[in-house]
């Protein structure tokens, strides 16, 4: 690979998934493209660049960025998001919305679906408090690859060993063969949609929580401050914005505060800007769903 197909490839990935490579990983894009170009019938990255450039085909576009997109997730990943779900955002999202006895959720990286069916079991261990409560999880991804993965809920013995307590395997799982698949309820739970961060998502609708964790580290500044900045206006004046643990609004946007204490847990800064952003009439529409058992 040339430098000039290097550099080539590096706009061509900032541009279509926001992926910022530095000057020096060469090897990474060898290592993911260069069998992506031989099963597609081509001599190697030069040709696959050619092809690019010459008004490459979607399906093409599309497998470049698949290809040079990391999915690494398990279930309950870092455990203390999860802690923050459980202890600090829904306790209080429950008291805020006892009205309208209804939460909106949405994981923007949801990947092969180990983060939206963690949030999902969680909800579940919750209870009689969510008896009667509509719950929706919107999970995204990129990559349609993933969340056809995602929406069949079927994991490996090893996927399952990574994070998954043996108790919420035996519960809410079941066994076929060397597979474990989850309970139809829970897959009812969650609405898998393919979404690109970099375009517009305003059609979602608002939430109370929005999980956007180990993404945006890929991305360069001005990237991550223009996501910032569209999420506030996806989000309730009084939700919870969960960051990755290498992630920060700190010094990059002052739309979100941090909550002291809570590691990766942000609120908008401001309620009176949820108040001054137009009516839900744009979401999508809403999955009835009772959380409690």
């Amino acid at each position: 690979m040339t430098p000039t197909e290097y550099e080539y490839l590096r706009k061509f990935l900032r541009d279509h998934s926001g992926l910022d490579l530095s000057a020096d990983k060469q090897y990474l894009i060898e290592s993911r493209l260069l069998p992506l170009a031989r099963k597609a019938g081509l001599s190697g990255i030069g040709e696959l660049v050619q092809k690019l450039q010459g008004a490459g085909s979607g399906a093409l576009v599309t497998s470049v960025v698949e290809a040079m997109t990391t999915n690494e997730t398990f279930f309950f990943r870092d455990k203390v998001p999860f802690d923050h779900f459980r202890d600090t955002i829904m306790p209080e999202i429950i008291k805020a919305r006892a009205g309208r006895r209804s939460v909106r959720i949405w994981c923007a990286a949801g990947s092969t679906g180990q983060e939206p069916y963690s949030l999902a079991m969680s909800l579940k261990e919750m209870g009689a408090a969510l008896t009667g409560w509509r719950v929706e999880i919107i999970a995204t991804d990129l990559s349609q690859e993933v969340l056809e993965k995602a929406k069949a809920g079927i994991y490996s013995q090893f996927e399952v060993q990574r994070g998954l307590p043996i108790q919420m395997l035996m519960k809410y799982f079941k066994q076929t063969g060397e597979t474990w698949q989850i309970n139809p309820e829970l897959r009812a739970m969650i609405q898998h949609r393919q979404l690109n961060l970099l375009h517009d998502f305003a059609q979602l609708g608002t939430f109370d929580v929005i999980f956007c964790r180990n993404v945006l580290i890929y991305f360069d500044q001005d990237t991550k401050i223009n996501i910032f900045n569209r999420l506030a206006r996806q989000i309730e004046g009084d939700g919870f914005l969960v960051l990755g643990a290498a992630e920060t609004v700190v010094g990059l946007t002052d739309t979100f505060r941090p909550i002291p204490e809570r590691r990766g847990l942000y609120k908008p800064n401001d309620p009176r800007v949820a108040a001054a952003r137009p009516a839900l009439a744009g979401a999508a529409p809403r999955m009835a769903v009772m959380a409690g058992r």
